[in-house]
């Protein structure tokens, strides 16, 4: 369950967080029409840090412009509404949802004239697969629902009705005992999880699907991507046949909520060694060593939000 904050950002302001609420006949409400995204901010040394807030506001902006919605706000007010709103709330470590929607007004499809209401929440939120997934590795399945096909919804929006997909997969997955599943393109190539991008490591090459299989364009992917490189690791963006899974040497989901979490098994077929393997844990180390502030950011993928108030002893 969610866990409350006191302030949420809207169009603007700083609200209350039970005052953030919509008529049941929002536009959003009866056909999906949102885009959002999904960030955290991380304890640092010297303080909480937002990884990589202007790339994820412009990604907001972008799927809006796809959707036709005007969001009347720019990356740089965007991401300093992101810091804003974590120090009203006084968090060193958060998770990050700004959303926008297209709010009350009309009720048929056409939505031009419903206006377009911008939110932004932060609330403390852990690993979203579990902290020992990290190391140990999670149990997937291949999804018998197909991810979007590419002239049906935009896949590279990150689009609140997009996720009625992500539902289907990760609801089937459950139910049948897995912690997540993976989706096919609609040519049968293997394309993401319910809410995550992933790569494939055969013979020291890693492979990712490339953004034509239906794949979202993830701000962690795009990191990976880099840190990679930076490795020296040969990097392959290529469709990648569903059986491929099932002989690499390793395979890990990468994404805001999962970060970099390995996959021990496919349909019950141990992956590796069946727990994390040495070039995942390579690039898990690099990741969080960035993101958690132990490196230099030399990316320049850390957003410091000042004026976070250090955490008081018990009974201090």
């Amino acid at each position: 369950m969610l866990k409350a904050t006191e302030k949420i950002w809207h169009n603007g302001q700083l609200i209350r967080w039970d005052e953030a609420k919509i008529h049941v006949l929002s536009h959003v409400v009866s056909y999906g029409s949102s885009v959002f995204e999904g960030l955290r901010c991380y304890e640092t040394a010297n303080g909480p840090a937002i990884f990589r807030a202007p790339e994820h506001a412009r990604r907001l902006l972008d799927s809006g412009r796809i959707y036709r919605m005007e969001i009347p706000y720019s990356i740089e007010q965007l991401t300093q509404a992101m810091v804003e709103t974590i120090r009203a709330n006084q968090l060193r470590s958060c998770y990050i949802r700004p959303i926008a929607i297209r709010g009350y007004g009309d009720v048929g499809v056409l939505p031009f004239s419903n206006p377009i209401e911008t939110y932004i929440a932060v609330w403390e939120w852990g690993k979203y697969l579990g902290e020992e997934a990290l190391a140990q590795g999670v149990d997937v399945c291949i999804s018998s629902w197909t991810r979007i096909a590419p002239n049906t919804l935009p896949a590279l929006a990150k689009a609140g009705a997009n996720y009625m997909n992500s539902q289907l997969i990760r609801m089937e997955a459950a139910k049948n005992g897995y912690a997540e599943g993976i989706a096919l393109d609609n040519n049968g190539f293997v394309s993401e999880g319910s809410g995550e991008n992933i790569f494939v490591i055969r013979d020291g090459k890693v492979h990712t699907p490339p953004l034509g299989a239906s794949v979202l364009p993830g701000i962690t992917r795009d990191s990976i991507i880099t840190l990679v490189r930076q490795l020296g690791l040969p990097l392959v963006e290529t469709i990648i046949p569903r059986e491929m899974l099932y002989i690499a040497d390793e395979v890990f989901f990468c994404g805001t909520a999962a970060e970099v979490t390995p996959i021990r098994s496919v349909d019950r077929v141990q992956i590796g060694e069946g727990r994390r393997g040495p070039i995942t844990e390579r690039i898990q180390h690099r990741f969080f060593e960035i993101v958690q502030g132990k490196a230099k950011d030399e990316f320049g993928w850390l957003t410091p939000v000042s004026g976070v108030t250090e955490p008081q002893p018990v009974g201090a």
